[in-house]
């Protein structure tokens, strides 16, 4: 089993890390600028010198360290809790500076557990969580209203444009991987659908010819039993016989089916249109409808697909003329162009394709979905000089070709 590819870095780190080295980084940068190197000319208010002088000052910064590596910690596994401790950490950060506002680049680890909250709770929860945040922002800016702090440098306004951001580009994540999942989902939907399609059509194709001559072969020995017992014996080893192969093919089927490791699979060659001349001599053999077969162009290797479709077609074509046309031939012609395969089935029986002669059996179904997959088209119709008519047209890629 190939190896998964290993994810980028940046998606390796959790988001709880994330989140506490930016606020470790903001929160060392100004200690490093303002306290530890050399005083210069340019200073911050919001980052004096001495802000850091006092035990309290110190214990505090320790105390919102630690709370904000306990959120990092809390983010992935209990979010909210984990947010509310980050959004603590920033605050008592200011306090330990004595700020009354919250500097942007300090901010900025609230932003990055925002998203996170953003993009992996319901919309309800990170709407309160961006609610809370933003209530946090109006009471430090109503504290400066009652400090009579200036208000013309407050950043609770841009602050709150980039809780706005923060909450937007989580929630467009959001809405992206459940966007992924749903297609994900409808591809796995479809793929079982078209899986079971292809099983109902391959044991339609393989059982019904089988059955269909078991059928006549069985009427035919109870209808012989009495007055010609070796033809009625020898009908009957036909009906055993082809009860085996039909058995066979469906126990092979089924484990295939029930295989798991693919690689190990019990494998058999698919039946194609080398198996055409012998589907014409049992079915002549063993009912009243004898199959000629015409081979048109150079035969020449076919993709695998096509080589199987075209030899269900036929069988399935064959098998409908023996039971319900009444016609006592059938002629199948195949034809290899240059690029594509022209298939015709027909015989000059009654004209229908089913027992009630709409075209809506199963069988015409499979055959119409086989040509779909394959881009070709196919008529299945009563044939205007009497009997049925199916002729199937199934392009060759040019690679094939």
């Amino acid at each position: 089993m190939p190896a998964a590819p290993r994810l980028p870095l940046l998606k390796r780190i959790p988001p709880g890390l994330w989140t506490a080295l930016v606020w470790f980084v903001a929160a060392v940068q100004p200690i490093v600028e303002y306290v530890v190197l050399p005083p210069r000319d340019e200073y911050s208010l919001s980052y004096p010198r001495d802000g850091l002088g006092s035990f309290e000052a110190r214990a505090l910064l320790v105390l919102a360290a630690a709370l904000v590596v306990a959120g990092g910690a809390l983010l992935r596994r209990r979010t909210s809790v984990g947010y509310v401790l980050v959004i603590a950490a920033t605050v008592v950060s200011t306090l330990a500076w004595r700020q009354d506002g919250i500097p942007p680049f300090q901010f900025l680890a609230t932003d990055v557990a925002l998203c996170y909250v953003a993009a992996t709770q319901p919309r309800r929860g990170s709407l309160t969580a961006a609610g809370g945040t933003l209530g946090v922002l109006a009471g430090y800016l109503v504290l400066r209203l009652i400090t009579g702090g200036d208000l013309n440098t407050a950043p609770e306004a841009v602050l709150a444009l980039t809780v706005a951001i923060a909450w937007l580009i989580g929630n467009s994540t959001s809405q992206a991987r459940a966007h992924t999942q749903q297609r994900h989902a409808q591809a796995a939907a479809q793929a079982v659908t078209a899986e079971r399609l292809r099983i109902a059509r391959e044991m339609h194709d393989t059982v019904a010819h089988s059955i269909g001559i078991i059928a006549l072969q069985a009427g035919a020995a109870v209808r012989v039993a009495q007055t010609q017992p070796d033809r009625a014996r020898e009908a009957m080893r036909t009906v055993e016989k082809t009860g085996r192969e039909t058995l066979s093919g469906l126990q092979h089927m089924l484990g295939t089916l029930r295989e798991t490791d693919h690689d190990h699979a019990p494998l058999r060659p698919a039946a194609g249109l080398a198996d055409v001349e012998q589907l014409a001599a049992t079915t002549t053999a063993s009912s009243h409808v004898h199959v000629r077969v015409w081979w048109k162009g150079t035969r020449r290797p076919l993709p695998v697909d096509i080589d199987l479709a075209a030899f269900r077609i036929i069988q399935e074509s064959v098998t409908n003329t023996v039971r319900h046309s009444g016609a006592d031939t059938c002629q199948v012609s195949i034809g290899y162009h240059v690029d594509e395969l022209a298939i015709e089935i027909r015989d000059r029986g009654n004209g229908a394709s089913t027992g009630n002669g709409t075209g809506t059996g199963y069988g015409l179904a499979g055959m119409r979905e086989r040509v779909a997959l394959l881009h070709g088209d196919l008529t299945a119709a009563p044939h205007p000089a009497g009997g049925f008519l199916v002729t199937a047209r199934l392009p060759i890629p040019a690679e094939a070709g």
